[in-house]
């Protein structure tokens, strides 16, 4: 068994007028949110990837398929609390994490200390553990134009 294993996440969506803006559990105001079949939360699809890349094994789309009536409207906390448990059956535990989201609009800093905390708890590690950052765009394609929002993470696994 490797002694460490990385997994790289990826997410996006588009935002669209009248839907919720779900980031990392945390509820903001927007005048637009997530197209998407579950709750649309970027950070715990790219989250919940990156866990299975690690891994190598399916994907979140294989795991929760997007035209599976069970997963419409998901709070999308079930798929990392899975990523989490075949994570530890697998036995590793979360080394590291680092999350970037891409938005170009509303801004991320009141709401990052809630993020983290949400992330620590799915995570089951210690907030030492937990990086998360925002960045916008430049204004520049869907992302800067506020029409879209994206997430990448980082992990490291590591032997229990």
């Amino acid at each position: 068994m490797n002694p460490l294993r990385i997994g790289h996440g990826y997410d996006l969506h588009r935002l669209e007028p009248g839907l919720p803006l779900v980031v990392c559990g945390e509820r903001l105001e927007h005048d637009r949110g997530c197209a998407a079949h579950s709750d649309g939360d970027v950070v715990y699809h790219a989250v919940t990837d990156a866990i299975l890349g690690a891994l190598a094994q399916e994907d979140i789309g294989q795991l929760f398929p997007d035209d599976a009536p069970e997963w419409k409207d998901a709070d999308s906390r079930l798929f990392v609390a899975e990523a989490v448990r075949r994570m530890h059956t697998a036995g590793y535990t979360l080394g590291n994490i680092d999350v970037t989201v891409i938005l170009q609009r509303p801004k991320m800093s009141p709401h990052k200390a809630a993020m983290r905390d949400n992330l620590v708890a799915l995570l089951q590690t210690d907030p030492g553990n937990v990086n998360l950052k925002a960045k916008t765009h430049e204004k520049v394609d869907s992302l800067g134009d506020n029409r879209s929002i994206a997430c990448h993470v980082v992990v490291l696994l590591q032997t229990t």
